[in-house]
């Protein structure tokens, strides 16, 4: 099992956190733009961003490990770009089933991060973590969000009318997927 994680792009390092990372994270989970559409990981005080970090970082190294969310930061400037990762929601003899997600700073939105960081995501996640599916998803009308999960060749899979409660009504929300065995057909492809 791995100690620490640390994955490498031709721009971004996305690795485990680290006590030092707190006021770069504090400043993301706590910013209302970013968090629009994941109100239920915002935070509102320094304090809750700490627990927040903690909770993560108390899951490095651990066998049993059900959380593997990381920060990117660009190599070049080691600027926090956002966070990235998965939660293992079952596992089974052919591997795990986790739902991954994403959020980064407003100020790298269009720049093409988060495709490249969801990318090596999925790589570890079926190459050396053993995920056999991941799923994912957002509201319709975040069409960023959408547009980096299509790029990056998840699947859609549901498409759902109504669905999500979000500031104050019902929203539609779209959910995508993508196998193992589809992830290796893709790079095999290519």
């Amino acid at each position: 099992m791995y100690t620490v994680i640390q994955l490498q792009t031709k721009r971004l390092l996305l690795r485990d956190h680290r006590p030092g990372d707190l006021p770069t994270h504090h400043a993301l989970f706590s910013d209302p733009e970013v968090m629009r559409y994941l109100p239920d990981l915002m935070t509102a005080t320094l304090e809750e961003s700490e627990a927040n970090l903690r909770k993560s970082m108390a899951e490095i190294g651990r066998d049993d490990r059900t959380l593997y969310f990381l920060r990117i930061e660009e190599s070049a400037t080691g600027d926090h770009v956002g966070e990235i990762g998965y939660t293992v929601e079952r596992f089974t003899t052919v591997g795990k089933l986790v739902g991954m997600g994403y959020f980064i700073h407003r100020r790298f939105w269009g720049l093409g991060y988060t495709s490249e960081a969801l990318g090596e995501m999925l790589r570890f996640a079926f190459e050396d973590n053993d995920v056999c599916r991941v799923t994912t998803g957002c509201l319709r009308e975040n069409a960023g969000s959408e547009r980096v999960m299509q790029k990056c060749g998840l699947i859609k899979e549901a498409d759902r009318r109504e669905f999500q409660w979000h500031d104050g009504k019902l929203k539609d929300r779209v959910e995508y997927r993508l196998l193992r065995s589809e992830w290796r057909e893709a790079k095999n492809a290519r």
